[in-house]
């Protein structure tokens, strides 16, 4: 009889795809900047690119040499400010060169990056900050007065501040600070005691590399993951898990093309841990090129990006896969996605309408994938190339093992086929959450070889070829008339209906009075513009593809829904705006 040891998924693999990558390279993470530097130094690692009034879209590059340069003498500038190895440092900023040259400055000099969401608000980026206790943070001019008001409530003493005009073209930059810098809130006139400028820094200690030593075993990232509580936790990372999980991308999706051809679209906020490695890493792994995004919600300019510079790649999460299927410009035909030949959709799941317009309007293919904070990042990916199974996280990466086991002992391995909780094992998991034992515990548990496994909180089965199927998050199943109903499933159904947009479907409250204690499911439900559709009618399209428990009682009809930086549906704020408004309710 199979078993998950016998690791069925490795004979689904692409011709070509080895089963392991072992031993893997004992280097830390910038390393794979150092040699794509030395083997195509002229090489354009990033393109950014911005529309400025009356001269139209201008674009800039950066190289790999120039990057590498730079970072160096961004470590170099980090250290002589006292930076000690093992210190965390903050970068705030969108995607944009300067992120690149932080990201890889701060390694280089033996910190540890904490990558944070710029557009958090005072409170929530202050939390953050303090808890990675970061010395130094790094910071676009737009977000400098913000970090100034909060700074007392952390451990920051330095903070870097850069422009993000710094690295447009000489002419678009004058345009820029006469233009919109004022205006857009980009300008600082004068930095405060202790702060210093990127530039000088960069000038300062131009052509000076670090001596310090980093270790694979170093911490290089602090990433922060609502994991399956939704309390903030800062997952740690080792250069080498970073490194190893780099490859097992390199190897699963480099093997059609050359670097040199390659033209990744960098909209996944680098920011977040897919956008992170899966963009970032992987791409400066390959020597690609990145086309910088810096708001993936600005649809217009992202199919701009499509249209004139011509991605091969796209990394991508569904909510943005589908604003660009029901853009208007889109519709019309006035841009073109001819040029993706892959994407890779992770963070959430990938409804198959969503994935089925895409491929035809762009003639390439959607393999869904998944990943998690605590595994940086990719772990599951659908074979390029093979069969492509619709609703399924795809096949295990290169030396990953994987088990389902049961949801009420949390050892006993379940049939195959049969849903449980997904475990997993493998070279680029976490080594813990920081400050965090108690939660550490709970997710990495060490079998009795010494084998360590990750508890991933997600509910999964794998059927018998190895594909894995996410059935639903544990935190969301629903128990619903006795029966567990998993909303996620709900959600594939609903989006099937021509008139819907987005929905989102959580567990609330009965209604009922007579059933306290109990669950129903709603809907909530984004409508396509210049269409019309009814909860009645979508109640009975549900009640005609569903289960009678699995049919949402309710639909309510919302401009948007609430999703978190890279496009995943925040099922809990649902559930928590309908008990509000019940209390509101029951209060007037």
């Amino acid at each position: 009889m199979m078993t998950y040891a016998d690791r069925p998924w490795t004979k689904r693999y692409d011709a070509g795809i080895p089963t392991t990558l072992a031993p893997y390279p004992q280097y830390p993470l910038y390393d794979f900047l150092r040699q794509s530097a030395q083997k195509f130094p002229d090489r354009p690692i990033a393109l950014t690119s911005a529309h400025l009034p009356v001269v139209g879209r201008i674009k800039s590059t950066l190289s790999y040499q120039q990057v590498d340069a730079f970072s160096d003498a961004l470590a170099q500038g980090l250290i002589e400010m006292g930076l000690q190895k093992g210190d965390r440092v903050a970068i705030i900023m969108p995607n944009c060169a300067q992120f690149i040259i932080s990201f890889y400055g701060i390694l280089k000099a033996g910190g540890v990056v904490s990558a944070t969401n710029p557009t958090y608000p005072p409170k929530r980026m202050a939390e953050q900050l303090k808890d990675s206790g970061a010395k130094v943070a790094i910071a676009l001019t737009l977000f400098y007065p913000m970090l100034k008001q909060i700074q007392a409530e952390t451990d920051i003493k330095n903070i870097i501040v850069t422009n993000i005009k710094e690295y447009l073209p000489a002419a678009a930059k004058t345009l820029f600070t006469l233009a919109k810098e004022k205006k857009t809130g980009h300008r600082v006139e004068q930095l405060q005691a202790n702060d210093h400028w990127f530039q000088t820094i960069l000038s300062q200690y131009a052509g000076q590399r670090p001596t310090i030593e980093v270790k694979p075993t170093d911490i290089a990232i602090f990433q922060y993951t609502g994991g399956t509580t939704g309390v903030a936790k800062a997952a740690m990372s080792t250069h080498q898990a970073l490194v190893a999980n780099t490859l097992m991308c390199k190897a699963w999706l480099s093997s059609d093309i050359p670097g040199e051809e390659e033209i990744s679209l960098a909209a996944i906020p680098l920011f977040h841990v897919f956008g992170m490695v899966a963009v970032l890493s992987f791409a400066v792994g390959i020597g690609a090129m990145m086309v910088l995004v810096p708001n993936a919600r600005e649809i217009d300019e992202v199919l701009d990006c499509i249209h004139r510079y011509k991605p091969t790649q796209f990394m991508g999460v569904p909510a943005l896969y589908n604003a660009i299927n029901n853009h208007p410009k889109v519709i019309a035909g006035e841009f073109s996605l001819k040029s993706i030949r892959a994407c890779i959709s992770g963070s959430a799941p990938l409804p198959p309408a969503t994935k089925r317009h895409f491929e035809e309007l762009s003639g390439g293919l959607i393999a869904e994938g998944f990943g998690m904070s605590e595994a940086p990042t990719a772990t599951h990916v659908n074979p390029l190339r093979g069969e492509n199974r619709i609703g399924s996280i795809g096949l295990p990466l290169p030396d990953m093992d994987m088990k389902i086991v049961s949801l009420e002992d949390g050892e006993t391995e379940m049939p195959i086929g049969e849903p449980g909780e997904l475990c997993m094992s493998g070279p680029q998991i976490m080594v813990g959450y920081h400050n965090m034992p108690t939660e550490t515990t709970n997710v990495i548990r060490t079998d009795k070889n010494g084998k360590r496994w990750l508890y991933t909180g997600d509910i999964a089965r794998m059927d018998d070829d190895g594909y894995f199927y996410i059935v639903d998050r544990k935190k969301d199943m629903a128990l619903i008339g006795g029966f567990n109903v998993y909303p996620r499933n709900v959600e594939d159904v609903l989006s099937e209906h021509p008139a819907i947009l987005e929905v989102g479907v959580a567990a609330v409250p009965h209604p009922d009075p007579d059933k306290v204690g109990q669950e129903a499911l709603k809907a909530w439900v984004v409508v396509k513009p210049d269409m019309n559709v009814t909860d009645k009618e979508l109640i009975t399209f549900a009640a005609e593809r569903l289960a009678r428990y699995e049919v949402p009682t309710r639909i309510e009809f919302v401009k948007e829904l609430p999703k978190t930086t890279v496009g995943k549906i925040l099922r809990r704020q649902l559930a928590q705006m309908e008990i509000e408004a019940r209390e509101k309710a029951e209060n007037k």
